[in-house]
């Protein structure tokens, strides 16, 4: 993604701006979704967005360190910690928090032994990513199991266990559902699931319309403390 298009704040605003919050994610979507709530319920008034970690390290060289650094934990330049280290090393004073549709087990481990402040689920309420924010803002950190409140949120998750047939879809519908909740794009649905971005763009109309969703947005809030199992 072009920098400019998460872009809120004047450009005469960015110099040196230590109060700016930078987002660093390639779904569209999403960083569309992070960079909106961070302005409207945050507290920032200047957000700016990249797809990868040379254009993050590229845009605060020419703009300062920011305020608070927002990583995807899967970048198409690869997983994150080499980039958090980079950031923690280079950008001290900055508060990094890193997020992921994964349910990997450790990943949250591995963006803490990186140097994050924090970790945080997509599949997380907006609320709590405003408290996740907040924490960072504050000099203290966000970890699950740091955080029992949030540790007994992801207990829970991990016991709602719903499959494609409980939602009236196919294997193949649940397989692409799956990948939807990532935060993954179509083409690299296609590219997993080897198949055309078109069968998979026919496959996301169907899930939309058997969920009543009208977008993705949509579709994760319907199954927001809820797990697919395949």
């Amino acid at each position: 993604m072009n920098e400019e298009a998460g872009l809120h704040g004047k450009p005469e605003e960015r110099k040196g701006n230590a109060e700016y919050a930078l987002v660093v994610d390639d779904h569209p979507l999403v960083v569309r979704g992070v960079v909106e709530y961070l302005v409207s319920h945050c507290g920032y008034r200047s957000v700016h967005s990249v797809a990868d970690g040379d254009a993050c390290m590229a845009f605060i060289t020419d703009n300062g360190a920011p305020n608070l650094v927002i990583i995807d934990f899967w970048l198409a330049d690869g997983a994150a910690p080499p980039l958090v280290k980079a950031l923690s090393d280079h950008c001290p004073s900055t508060r990094l928090l890193v997020m992921s549709g994964d349910d990997g087990v450790g990943i949250d481990a591995q963006a803490r032994d990186a140097g994050a402040h924090g970790f945080i689920h997509k599949n997380e309420s907006p609320e709590t990513f405003a408290r996740a924010v907040a924490a960072l803002r504050r000099g203290k950190t966000w970890f699950a199991d740091a955080d029992p409140a949030s540790a007994a949120i992801l207990r829970s998750r991990r016991e709602l266990l719903i499959s494609p047939a409980d939602l009236g879809l196919t294997r193949r519908q649940g397989e692409v559902l799956a990948m939807m909740l990532k935060g993954l794009p179509n083409k690299r649905i296609a590219n997993a699931l080897n198949v055309t971005e078109q069968t998979v763009k026919e496959h996301v109309s169907s899930i939309l319309q058997k969920l009543g969703a009208s977008n993705r947005v949509e579709v994760i809030a319907l199954l927001h403390g809820r797990r697919l199992q395949l």
